[in-house]
């Protein structure tokens, strides 16, 4: 089928032209016949790089240029809504008929804001839970919204973020019943359940532009899934290695999938010391050394990239190293600023090579010739190394072929005998993703949305509250009675702590209920909240309400104590007790519940560090803490330190709450001292350039005001561009002629050092 033949518009045909996308995959074709354009909800199972994305694009532009409407795209993660913000920006210069150009927004953060500001775009990109929070705070352009295009829709099945989407697509559809509904999943079971849960028909399909050739490797040959096999030369003694290098001197990247964080970074440190042997072995020793040449430089660039990117850590330089080699490693340990760096090399195919954990088959389109999947086994608490669903291998096995580049694309799970390779064939090649389950029916998942429903007013008694819940996956795919006796023990709970009332059959948030679901945070945190922030502590310092937001449920996975730290924690929560809000367990009672009160501790601790300018590299030895999940504490402790700012008014809290808090909240935003704070609010200023810039006896905006262009270029890190930034925010005169000297006189210095680098 011809993109000239559809029915949109032609400014949307041109957009694809310049593109050179003139024809649809087979997938896309059929999801047109099946009537998108015209209004039918269809969910569409297809592999990945089988071109959903286009389909989304072709209905957003459809509702947008002819039928006036407003597009929501919800994507599970917030790297993958910059990713489809970004391509969903080529259709901007479009003209409307209203005569303005269309514009697509995106919104993925502030959890207590109704982004009134977003009614103006036309395309809407967020998350998930932002979704939730717009419906919470009965955002009114939501009303507007005529279509909804849900990115990995086959994430219902994931039990800490699932259940989310399913309140936020039932509630689309309770607040516009006409809404068109367009579900893109990888390959799926039971996508016929979700179609009918969904009102849509369903496309199911296994073409992809490029054939992935699945096979396991044992020892030095690949049996693939077709009864074919070849042999992988055995230049080292790791199988892994092999099949990389393999793969890089026939012009292909690979990904490499690791079991854990330390083992991704482990294979990466040994891929690296073998990058030497991957140069192509054809040509003159000229020109494989003018490419060598080349390579190293494209390298070296993206290595400078990293190190410039935040404080220098043992991780960033460990990490530097390795790009220098062609070979990265992606986590979330990683800052989120270095996640993008290596993400953008590998795209850019400058890294050749890259290691990761499971979690990036979820996330971010970087596909690879060649996908090793190291290890089908998965650490799970409580389970110990447990094998990982099919859904997550074909997730990862999809990865495999680059458009544009491969022929083929060739996947490879890594077996260490004989009877584990026929076992992988059988039950990963070879077999069917499991069904997807809605994880709905949990108090601990569904006490927020049930609040949020009362609260934001879509429902005032149990039976309105119970057509709703009806209307879930979970009602579809079991019964609404399996669910009513857990939303009556929640309505008891939120009762018994104030968050709602009842007026006869009536049921209506309080003041206090309604601001719990508006913060976006969970009730029971709510509830620690309200108990700690009424109790009297020995003395109130910064310290109390750092733990006190580490024990809440909304701070997520505290920093588990490593059996080393344990007996020091204990001298510590001592040392601390008369600061905290919340008292702690006995040792001898419950010896689990101590541990995690230690973890909870040594998490506050760490934060307590982190605001008394203690550096990242300082932390990662002291505490054994990556900058992925320090920057997650941050984030989630600033919400949460708005949340006690917000609540503590409603709730009777000591007067000294809301100043420590609010104050709080933007020294933990930085990293920095009291003392930074009048001058850290200037654009272009962090923690780093504050301190030197106090330490130099600038303390104030006035300082600033009165300090000269040429005294503020000399500090480190203060070129004469942010001096002159500095200057105009604080309403300092500049010299333009000044300005312009010391401009040059840095340029030069940089180019002269481009010069010379190489």
């Amino acid at each position: 089928m011809k993109i000239s033949e559809l029915a949109i518009p032609q400014s949307v045909k041109d957009v694809l032209d310049g593109l050179g996308i003139k024809e649809l995959f087979p997938p896309q074709a059929d999801t047109i016949q099946a009537g998108l354009l015209e209004g039918q909800n269809i969910v569409l199972a297809s592999p990945t790089a089988s071109g959903k994305t286009l389909i989304a694009e072709l209905a957003s532009m459809k509702h947008v240029l002819e039928k006036q409407g407003k597009v929501i795209y919800l994507s599970p993660l917030r790297a993958l809504a910059s990713e489809k913000y970004e391509e969903f920006k080529k259709y901007t210069q479009i003209v409307k008929a209203d005569g303005r150009k269309v514009s697509v927004g995106i919104s993925t953060g502030d959890f207590d804001d109704a982004d009134n500001w977003m009614e103006r775009y036309d395309v809407i990109v967020t998350t998930n839970e932002k979704a939730d929070s717009l419906l919470r705070h009965r955002t009114k352009w939501i009303e507007s919204i005529s279509l909804v295009v849900v990115d990995e829709v086959h994430l219902l099945n994931e039990a800490a973020r699932g259940p989310t989407l399913e309140i936020v697509l039932a509630r689309l559809m309770q607040v516009n019943p006409g809404i068109q509904i367009l579900a893109l999943s990888a390959t799926i079971t039971n996508v016929d359940e979700i179609a009918g849960w969904l009102n849509s028909k369903y496309i199911v399909t296994e073409w992809r532009p490029i054939n992935l050739k699945e096979g396991v490797l044992l020892q030095d040959e690949i049996q693939y899934k077709d009864g074919s096999a070849r042999r992988v030369d055995e230049e080292t003694r790791v199988t892994y290695v092999n099949l990389v290098l393999d793969t890089l001197r026939s012009g292909g990247q690979a990904l490499v999938f690791a079991s854990s964080r330390r083992n991704a970074v482990s294979a990466a440190k040994t891929l690296a010391g073998h990058m030497s042997k991957a140069m192509p072995k054809t040509g003159s020793a000229l020109i494989r050394h003018t490419m060598e040449r080349a390579n190293r430089e494209l390298l070296e660039k993206e290595a400078r990239k990293i190190e410039e990117s935040g404080e220098k850590t043992q991780i960033s330089e460990e990490l530097v190293e390795m790009v220098r080699c062609g070979v990265a490693y992606h986590h979330a340990g990683l800052s989120g600023v270095q996640r993008k760096i290596v993400e953008d090399a590998f795209k850019e195919r400058k890294i050749k090579v890259l290691t990761a954990t499971p979690t990036l088959a979820w996330g971010v389109n970087l596909p690879a010739r060649t996908v090793i999947i190291q290890d089908y086994r998965r650490f799970e608490a409580g389970y110990g190394n447990y094998p990982i669903p099919v859904l997550d291998y074909k997730q990862m096995a999809g990865r495999a072929g680059r458009p544009k580049y491969d022929k083929f694309g060739e996947s490879v799970v890594i077996a260490k005998t004989q009877d584990e390779a026929d076992y992988l064939m059988e039950g990963y090649v070879l077999a069917k993703t499991e069904r997807i389950w809605s994880k709905m029916a949990v108090e601990k998942i569904i006490r927020g949305h049930v609040l949020a429903t009362i609260a934001s007013d879509y429902a005032h008694t149990e039976e309105e509250l119970f057509e709703f819940f009806g209307k879930t996956f979970y009602a579809y795919q079991y019964d609404v009675k399996a669910i009513k006796s857990i939303i009556v023990k929640i309505l008891k709970y939120l009762f018994d702590e104030q968050m709602i009332t009842v007026d006869r059959r009536d049921i209506y948030a309080t003041k206090f209920g309604k601001r719990v679901s508006e913060l976006y945070i969970d009730p029971l945190s709510a509830v620690i909240m309200r108990k700690a922030l009424t109790k009297k502590p020995g003395y109130l310092t910064e310290f109390s309400l750092l733990h006190m937001i580490a024990h809440t449920p909304d701070m997520g996975p505290v920093m588990r104590p490593y059996a080393r730290e344990v007996e020091v924690l204990s001298l510590q929560l001592e040392q601390y007790k008369e600061e905290l809000l919340i008292n702690p367990p006995r040792e001898w009672e419950d010896r689990g519940g101590y541990e995690e009160f230690l973890g909870e501790i040594k998490t506050a601790i760490v934060m307590k560090n982190w605001i008394e300018e203690t550096t990242e590299d300082q932390l990662i030895t002291k505490f054994g803490v990556q900058p992925g999940d320090l920057y997650r504490v941050i984030e989630n402790a600033k919400w949460l330190l708005h949340a006690i700012h917000e609540l503590a008014p409603l709730v009777g809290a000591d007067k000294e709450i809301k100043p420590l808090s609010n104050e709080l909240e933007e020294r933990v935003s930085k990293g920095i001292k009291r003392e930074l704070l009048p001058i850290i609010h200037l654009e272009g200023i962090g923690r780093a350039r504050g301190r030197i810039i106090y330490n130099a006896g600038y303390k104030t905006t006035e300082d600033l005001k009165l300090a000269s262009l040429e005294d503020l270029t000399r500090l480190p890190l203060i070129g004469p561009r942010l001096a002159k930034k500095i200057k105009e925010q604080v309403g300092g005169v500049v010299e333009k002629e000044k300005w312009e000297e010391e401009k040059n006189l840095v340029d030069k210095v940089q180019e002269f050092k481009q010069k010379t680098l190489f």
